[in-house]
Parts: C-alpha cells; sequence; structure tokens
C-alpha cells in the first residue's frame, strides 16, 4: 500500500497530534508547522474563525459568538468534529497549491489508548484527507527522536511529558516491555499554578496566563539567581484588574505535587521492570522527551531518586515528530512498531 501510489500525487506526512500542540513533519521537507492544538468556531454557522496561535491568542477572550476549543484531552480526541476541521485546517496550509494530493499519515498516539479512541483518530485522519493512516505509540516515536537504537537488546527509558499526559515507557528490541501513563503533565501544572495564585494572592488567571508562568521554569536565569515574575490577572473578591510580583521558587512550590506525581510514576515504572532490563538502565539512564523536560531542575529530581543518568533530549518539544518523520524513512521500522487496527 505505502508504493501503490505515484509520489507526485501523495504526501507522506507525520502527525503529532498532541493535548497542548500539534507538528507537521513532511517527507522531504521536515518540520512544516508547530501550532497549538486549538481552534475557534462561530456559534451561529459553524465556521472556522482561527487555528492554531491565532486561536489560542483567543481563549478567555473572545465575545459571546465565538467558542474556542480544545477538540483534545488526554491526549485523545474529546471533540471529533473541532479535530477534523482543526486538521484539515492544518493540513490545507501544509499541503499548499495541492490540495489534491492523498496524503499517507503516521500519527503519534498515547500508549494507552482504546479501540474506540484508536477509531476516531483514524476517522479524523481520514476526514481530513487521509489515504492510508498508521499509528505509533508516542513514546516509541519519541525514543525514535531521540536517536536511541530502539531495535537493540538494550533497555531506554523514555519519559515523554506532553500537555495531556506523561508516559514513562521502557522500550527494547522495537518494543515496549512496559509502560505507565498519568495524566499528571502540562496541563496539570498549569492549573496548580493558577490554585496557588488564588489562594496565595487571591487572583485569577486565565489558562493561557498560567502556561506563560510555567515556561519560566523552562528558561535559567543567566545569573543563577531565582528570577521574578509579573503577573497580571482579576482579583478574586473585588473583580477588578490586578497585578503582582512572584518569584520563580514560588512557581516551583505551585507544581511541587505535581512533580513529585511525575517522579512517582518514573519510580514504579522502574520497579516492575524485569532484572536483566534494570541492569541495561545502568548505562542507558532516562531520557526526557516532550515540553515538560524543559523543566529546570526535573532531571536533577529525577536523578536524584532514581540514581541513574539522566539526559534531556535534543530540542524535545519536537521528538514525537520527528521520531515519526524517521519512520517516514524506514518502512521496515514503521510496519514493527505500527499499532494494529
Amino acid at each position: 500500500m505505502w508504493s501503490a501510489l505515484p509520489q507526485r500525487f501523495v504526501n507522506d506526512i507525520g502527525i503529532d497530534l498532541g493535548t497542548a500542540n500539534t507538528l507537521i513533519h513532511v517527507r522531504g521537507r521536515g518540520i512544516v508547522l508547530s501550532e497549538p492544538s486549538i481552534i475557534a468556531l462561530d456559534r451561529t454557522n459553524h465556521s472556522v474563525v482561527a487555528v492554531g496561535h491565532a486561536a489560542k491568542a483567543m481563549l478567555g477572550r473572545t465575545p459571546g459568538g465565538i467558542d474556542v476549543i480544545r477538540p483534545l484531552k488526554d491526549g485523545v480526541i474529546a471533540d471529533f468534529d473541532a479535530a477534523q476541521r482543526m486538521l484539515r485546517d492544518m493540513l490545507g496550509r501544509v499541503q499548499g497549491k495541492h490540495p489534491w494530493r492523498r496524503a499517507r499519515m503516521i500519527i503519534g498516539v498515547p500508549y494507552a489508548i482504546t479501540p474506540v479512541e484508536k477509531r476516531a483518530v483514524r476517522e479524523a485522519a481520514g476526514q481530513a484527507g487521509a489515504h492510508a493512516v498508521y499509528l505509533v505509540e508516542q513514546p516509541t516515536a519519541a525514543a525514535i527522536g531521540a536517536g536511541l537504537p530502539i531495535h537493540e537488546p538494550g533497555a531506554h527509558v523514555v519519559v515523554d511529558i506532553g500537555g495531556g499526559t506523561t508516559e514513562v515507557a521502557v522500550i527494547s528490541l522495537s518494543g515496549i516491555v512496559h509502560c505507565q501513563s498519568t495524566r499528571t503533565a502540562g496541563d496539570e501544572l498549569n492549573e496548580a499554578i493558577a490554585q496557588y495564585l488564588k489562594k496565595h494572592y487571591g487572583m485569577l488567571v486565565g489558562e493561557r496566563r498560567a502556561e506563560e508562568i510555567k515556561l519560566v521554569l523552562g528558561k535559567r536565569s543567566s545569573n543563577g539567581e531565582p528570577q521574578q515574575i509579573e503577573v497580571k490577572g482579576s482579583d478574586a473578591v473585588a473583580r477588578v484588574p490586578k497585578a503582582i510580583t512572584i518569584t520563580e521558587d514560588e512557581v516551583r512550590d505551585a507544581v511541587h505535587d505535581c512533580i513529585g506525581s511525575i517522579v512517582a510514576s518514573v519510580r514504579s515504572s522502574l520497579e516492575r521492570t524485569p532484572p536483566e532490563i534494570a541492569a541495561d538502565m545502568v548505562d542507558s539512564g532516562i531520557v526526557l522527551t516532550g515540553g515538560g523536560a524543559l523543566l529546570t531542575g526535573l532531571d536533577e529530581i529525577i536523578h536524584k531518586e532514581t540514581h541513574l543518568p539522566v539526559t534531556i533530549a535534543r530540542d524535545p518539544l519536537t521528538c514525537v515528530v520527528r521520531g515519526l518523520g524517521a519512520l517516514l524513512e524506514d518502512i521496515r521500522l514503521l510496519e514493527r512498531v505500527a499499532l494494529d487496527d
């Protein structure tokens, strides 16, 4: 099937359909799109108002006639129609002047995806113009994108911290030996920050503002001193605009429990690993991927708890989509790692 259609009529596309962001890789062109997984729809005529960055800028600012929707929740499709329309819009931008091309797509999905959820992803891709759809578990794609030799007998541990889920996977011989998934991920960190500000400062902030605060933890200050962050929001009591200043350490306190949950998932996965595979980990260590890998100090915390070497993958945000792109070039490996219908 892969070679049945002439290349000039087909786009080979890898899609990291994430809760927070969608990234698209086109064979021969590399990563061509990276946008938030958000769509804005007109409530009256159901037309698409904006997708991606433009839709994210509308969060919390829209008039009554526009709905801003995040079609994915916890890594899977929660709103089928919105997901399909978002995908169609993004693919339309990618395909440019050749919308008639039938796309062959490899899509990254969570490890614990159910048959119903798999069918929803396939149908959404088909409605968006896919000729053939291959589903690959995101931890596997992340490991490939991080440059790990997953086809070898030695074990590798990947901790993929996305927007909706954190997945801790032990991979060997192109397969997942054990994987543990938790919903403590980027979205939970945002919510923890918002709740901290409400409890300690009586301030209400939206999802977009909380995410901006979280991103400070992904940037090390030049002098090593804790950074100060100006936060603007609404007074929880008076409901008037309000501005405060908090420190980087306070943000770290806000997400402390969430980080603890992620570390506990890593420890639990290691405890369930067979002895022979556990021995391999002493040398190979743990690789962090996904946006959460950028949280300053997370690698040190995991190292302290597991006593294993911890490495942050190069450009962790794009590991999954780069892995999918690599599979576009290695059909034999794709056939080994793709999920059955």
